[in-house]
């Protein structure tokens, strides 16, 4: 059909004439009615973007000895993330010590997912595995999902850190990590020794114990 043909047709029925693929030859064209052909194209483009949000995986990383200041920051990102419809991991990694009481972090963690529950649900419980407790967090629906407290409000302003700075946050980071490597090391060493022994881990035999005698006053 020609031009002409095409342009009468579509004065005819009340519709637009919209070019859907200029380079074919001849030219390909549909008879729509403009406004919802938009309308239609942006939906699929926000479906299209949505998909790709709930493809991606943030991190939050807590400690059993977080501070609660760090708290609210981490909360922050948190929500953030849920609110562009992204999934969450939120992981807990114990470091030396305390894996002697994992109560503690399975608390900071559980507390941690209390308050998120406004914008998003855990998949499954909290586990455990090896030194860290992992759980996954997906967001709520959008029209049961909170509204993010921070939307609209100003950025704060950003810190620029110096060279000094950074790499003194480096030299801590290391630091730490040997710290916790070797207190690894000296549990593993210890559990060995004990097992090796036939003695619990903790506990020493009662003849290897210092005894304190009274003795009888001189005369």
């Amino acid at each position: 059909m020609d031009l002409p043909s095409a342009l009468n047709l579509s004065r005819s029925q009340g519709v637009d004439l919209v070019e859907i693929a200029p380079n074919a030859v001849p030219p390909v064209c549909r008879l729509v009615d403009y406004g919802k052909f938009k309308y239609e194209l942006a939906k699929k483009e926000r479906d299209s973007k949505k998909h790709q949000h709930a493809n991606l995986v943030k991190e939050v990383q807590l400690s059993a000895r977080i501070d609660p200041h760090d708290v609210g920051i981490k909360m922050d990102h948190a929500i953030g993330f849920l609110c562009e419809d992204m999934k969450l991991k939120v992981t807990l990694r114990f470091r030396g010590r305390e894996m002697a009481h994992t109560e503690i972090g399975k608390k900071v963690v559980h507390k941690f997912l209390e308050d998120l529950m406004p914008w998003g649900h855990p998949d499954s419980p909290p586990k455990l595995i090896g030194r860290s407790i992992n759980v996954m967090v997906s967001p709520h629906p959008k029209h049961k999902r909170a509204k993010n407290p921070r939307e609209g409000m100003e950025p704060a302003p950003v810190r620029v850190q110096t060279a000094a700075e950074v790499a003194a946050e480096a030299d801590a980071a290391v630091a730490l990590a040997a710290a916790d490597a070797a207190e690894d090391a000296a549990d593993a060493v210890a559990a060995a020794a004990a097992a090796a022994a036939g003695t619990p881990p903790g506990t020493a035999d009662v003849q290897d114990l210092p005894v304190a005698v009274a003795l009888p006053p001189e005369a």
